[in-house]
């Protein structure tokens, strides 16, 4: 073996969103694009704002271009954080400053540099089940083990009551994806209140304090006048971590951060320790879209389009007797199969050239996700082969 023995469970569980992904343009070569109904993939179908490259352009022409494309402080620019920092204070009433915003190459990035931050060979995090399927990764890779706490599928709120059966003396972190991706469940400030006695109590048994990493991407995807509680104002040792991919339809710009509330344990350790394991693999973050989302921070994603898509999905999918979850939040929808052999059910779908995400790569077999950020025109061009699929389930 060339590799590390570590790598190796990563290379049989490359991502199965991907792998489907590729699937479908296979398939769209044989039997044309508008044939294939690809749910896979969760690529934001809005355009960036207009301000997006309105800053971009002033930025160009406007900066001096050595300071536009050089380094800067590992941790981002100085006015970039503040102004990051400034926003969450007047949205959230926190009190950030500048020191306590690291920007990072998206969420994953950030995540990553929590991880190292914090494991040891052997350490342990904890995720709800379902996850998203790259935190198993994200973990091994840092060195420790990911523990899943079972999906309460009767509400899909984070199941306290089976986390203290897996909490050990090996825990240092919990990871919380709010909204959650793949169900759209947007976690109740009842339900973080919960987890934090349960860390509370976990903590006085285990002798050393447990940190939640906060994955936040979906902030601002929120529908029906809900309302998505502030991490921080529930769980005392809480690290945020931001995504402007889903809010500003930039995934592949990678740029997000960590905000490190200055309550928590060891902050001055954290927080430094922040600063050198961030820029270990990625250096800093990609310099004019620092600048660029440090103009667009008041920019929200035009919602109305996945919102219409949301409901247009869940309700032919319920009419059709599928069992589904109504999303709160994100741009994706949750399915239970409608039978037993739920891997069945996926290779079914896709002979009827619908690409369905099994889920159990997020740790819930017998349900799928449907990533609806795609074209309205797609989603009621796929209906007829749903309902091929109903007839196919007996439903």
């Amino acid at each position: 073996m060339v590799i590390a023995d570590r790598i190796y469970p990563l290379l049989e569980g490359s991502s199965a969103i991907r792998k489907l992904f590729e699937e479908g343009k296979a398939l769209a070569a044989e039997v044309g694009w508008e044939n294939v109904y690809d749910y896979s993939l969760g690529n934001p179908s809005v355009p960036a704002p207009e301000a997006v490259k309105d800053s971009i352009i002033r930025n160009l022409n406007e900066k001096d271009p050595l300071y536009v494309h050089g380094y800067m402080n590992n941790a981002g620019y100085e006015d970039v954080r503040a102004a990051i920092a400034k926003d969450l204070n007047e949205r959230f009433g926190s009190d950030f400053s500048l020191e306590d915003i690291i920007m990072t190459v998206g969420a994953a990035a950030g995540i990553n540099a929590i991880l190292h931050l914090f494991l040891n060979p052997g350490d342990e995090v904890i995720a709800f089940a379902p996850f998203f399927g790259e935190y198993r990764n994200y973990v091994i890779t840092a060195g420790g083990e990911l523990k899943a706490v079972p999906a309460d599928t009767e509400t899909f709120q984070l199941n306290i009551a089976a986390l203290g059966e897996v909490i050990t003396d090996k825990t240092k972190l919990i990871i919380v994806n709010n909204p959650n991706n793949p169900t759209g469940v947007i976690y109740s400030g009842e339900t973080l209140d919960r987890l934090q006695e349960a860390i509370k109590e976990a903590e006085k048994r285990i002798g050393h304090p447990i940190y939640v990493i906060s994955d936040e991407p979906y902030r601002e995807l929120v529908y029906d006048g809900n309302e998505l509680p502030w991490m921080p104002d529930h769980i005392k040792n809480c690290l945020i971590v931001y995504s402007f991919s889903k809010s500003l339809s930039l995934p592949g710009e990678r740029i997000g951060y960590i905000a490190i509330p200055k309550n928590i344990e060891n902050y001055e350790e954290v927080q430094g320790g922040l600063m050198v394991t961030n820029r270990v693999a990625t250096v800093n973050a990609p310099s004019l879209i620092q600048l660029t989302v440090a103009d667009c921070l008041k920019e929200r994603p035009n919602l109305s389009v996945y919102d219409s898509n949301r409901k247009l999905l869940y309700n032919k999918l319920t009419e059709l007797g599928f069992e589904c979850l109504k999303p709160q939040g994100t741009f994706y929808l949750f399915m239970k199969s409608p039978i037993e052999d739920y891997d069945r059910f996926t290779e079914e779908a896709k002979e009827e050239h619908l690409l369905l995400v099994d889920a159990s790569g997020f740790g819930c077999p017998g349900y799928v996700r449907l990533a609806y950020c795609v074209s309205e025109d797609m989603i009621r061009r796929s209906f007829a082969a749903f309902e091929r699929l109903a007839a196919r389930m007996g439903l």
